[in-house]
C-alpha cells in the first residue's frame, strides 16, 4: 500500500538577532580589545622570533643553532595560539586549528621536529609580518578613541587649559575668532566626526590584521581538515562496502545457496528414482522446481538491494515507489526531484538509505505507518524517513544505522537520528548532489 502525500515541515524559529546598535557596539568593543591586546603581544613575538632566528642562524656552524632555532619555533606557537583565540571573535566565524607534527624517533629527530613542521615556520613568519599591522591597528584605535572621547567631553575640561597670549587653540591657528563657546562647539564637532568614524576605522584595521592571521595560522589547518575529511570518507566507503559484501555473502549462503544445494540433492534423487519409481521422481521434480523458483526470487531480491534495474532505467522516484510498495508497513511517499537526474552515486545512496530504513522499520520499530519524503534542500538532497514506532534507535558503532552513516559519509552526506523512547523515530539524510 503506497499513498502519495506531502508531510508538513515543522521548523523552529531562530532566536531573534541582536539589534544593529547592540551588535555594532559589541563588535567595536571586540575590535578595540583586539587592537590593544595585539600590540604588546606582537612586540614580544617580533623580538622573540627575530632574535631567536638571528642567533640560531649565526650558531648553526657549531650545531647549537639547531637547538636555538627549534626553541624559537616552539616559542612562536604561544603568540600564534593567542592570535587564533581572537580570530573567531574578530572574523565572526570559527577557524580551524592546525595539527603540529609530533616529536618521535631518536633524540636528534625529536629535536629537529619543529624545523620540519611547515606550520611552525608559518607561526614565525606571522610573528614577523604581523608587527607593522599591530602597530597600525593600535595607533588607529588610540587616535580615534582619543579624538572621540576628548572632543565629546571637551566642554568638561576646557576650563583647566591655560589661556594666555602664547597659547593658541586650533581655531586661532586656522585664522578664526575664538572664544569659550566656539572652542567647545568646534571640539565637540570634531569629537562627533571621530565618533562616527571610530567603528569603521577600528574595524578596518582589526580585520586587516586578522586576515593576515587567518591566512598564515589557519589556512594550512583548513587543508589538513579537508584531507582528513576525504580520508574519513574513503575509510567510511571501504567499511560500508565491506559490511555490504559480508551481508551479501551471508544472505546468499543462508538463502539461494541452501536452495541450490537442496535442488542438487533432489535432482540426484530423481536420477535414481526414474527407473524404479517414476511417480516419486515426478513428485521430487515438482519440489525441485519449487526450490528453483524460490532461489530465483531470492536472487532477484538480492539484486534489487544491490542495484535495482528500475533505478537505472526509470530513476529514483520509480525505484522508491517500488520499495515502498514492497514494504510490509504502509508507506506515505513524497518525492520531488529536479530534472535532469541526479548523479548515479547520489541516487544509489538515497535508494539504499530508504530501503534500509524501511527494512529496519519493518523489523524493529513495531510501527503501523511510515512516511518518506525525498526533496531538494538547496544544494543537497534531503531524505526523511519517519515512523510511529516505539523509538529507541541510536546512531552508534555496531548498530544497523552505523552502516547507513558510513554509506552517507562516503558521499559527504550526513545522517541525523531523532528517536526518543516511545517514538516516533525520524531519520534525516542529507546528500550534497549535482545533476
Amino acid at each position: 500500500m503506497t499513498d502519495i502525500a506531502v508531510l508538513p515541515t515543522v521548523t523552529t524559529p531562530p532566536p531573534p538577532p541582536a539589534g544593529p546598535r547592540r551588535a555594532l557596539l559589541r563588535q567595536l568593543g571586540v575590535d578595540t580589545a583586539y587592537s590593544f591586546v595585539s600590540f604588546p603581544v606582537a612586540i614580544a613575538a617580533f623580538v622573540l622570533v627575530v632574535t631567536g632566528l638571528a642567533v640560531g642562524a649565526g650558531l648553526l656552524v657549531i650545531w647549537v643553532g639547531v637547538a636555538v632555532l627549534a626553541a624559537t619555533l616552539l616559542a612562536a606557537r604561544g603568540p600564534a595560539a593567542v592570535e587564533r583565540s581572537w580570530l573567531p571573535l574578530v572574523l565572526g566565524r570559527p577557524v580551524p586549528h592546525p595539527a603540529y607534527a609530533r616529536a618521535d624517533g631518536g633524540r636528534l629527530r625529536r629535536l629537529t621536529t619543529p624545523l620540519r613542521d611547515p606550520q611552525c615556520w608559518l607561526d614565525a613568519l606571522h610573528a614577523v609580518l604581523r608587527f607593522p599591522f599591530a602597530i597600525l591597528s593600535f595607533v588607529v584605535a588610540v587616535t580615534f578613541w582619543a579624538g572621540a572621547l576628548g572632543g565629546l567631553t571637551y566642554g568638561l575640561w576646557d576650563w583647566a587649559l591655560p589661556d594666555g597670549r602664547d597659547n593658541e587653540d586650533l581655531l586661532e591657528l586656522m585664522g578664526f575668532d575664538t572664544g569659550t563657546g566656539a572652542r567647545i562647539a568646534f571640539s565637540t564637532l570634531i569629537g562627533l566626526v571621530f565618533a562616527v568614524l571610530l567603528p569603521f576605522a577600528v574595524r578596518g584595521t582589526a580585520l586587516l590584521q586578522a586576515q593576515l592571521g587567518r591566512a598564515l595560522l589557519t589556512s594550512r589547518a583548513a587543508t589538513q581538515a579537508e584531507f582528513g575529511r576525504l580520508a574519513q570518507g574513503r575509510d567510511a566507503a571501504v567499511a560500508a562496502e565491506a559490511v555490504a559484501l559480508r551481508r551479501l555473502e551471508r544472505d546468499i549462503h543462508d538463502g539461494p545457496q541452501q536452495h541450490l544445494v537442496r535442488l542438487g540433492m533432489d535432482l540426484s534423487r530423481v536420477q535414481r528414482q526414474l527407473e524404479r519409481d517414476p511417480a516419486a521422481a515426478r513428485a521430487t521434480l515438482g519440489e525441485a522446481a519449487g526450490l528453483a523458483k524460490e532461489a530465483l526470487e531470492e536472487l532477484r531480491a538480492l539484486s534489487r538491494g544491490i542495484a535495482p534495474p528500475v533505478l537505472a532505467d526509470r530513476g529514483l522516484a520509480a525505484a522508491l515507489a517500488a520499495v515502498a510498495a514492497r514494504s510490509p508497513v504502509p508507506v506515505e511517499l513524497s518525492v520531488d526531484l529536479p530534472q535532469p537526474r541526479l548523479a548515479p552515486a547520489v541516487e544509489n545512496t538515497a535508494y539504499f538509505v530508504v530501503s534500509e530504513a524501511l527494512a529496519n522499520v519493518a523489523k524493529h520499530s513495531g510501527a503501523t505507518t511510515c512516511q518518506v519524503v525525498v526533496v531538494m534542500a538547496g544544494p543537497a538532497l534531503r531524505v526523511v524517513v519517519e515512523d510511529d514506532g516505539t523509538g529507541g534507535a541510536v546512531l552508534a558503532p555496531g548498530h544497523g544505522l552505523a552502516g547507513l552513516a558510513d554509506r552517507l559519509l562516503a558521499v559527504d552526506g550526513v545522517l541525523t537520528v531523532d528517536s526518543p523512547r516511545g517514538g516516533p523515530t525520524r531519520l534525516v539524510a542529507e546528500l550534497p548532489c549535482r545533476s
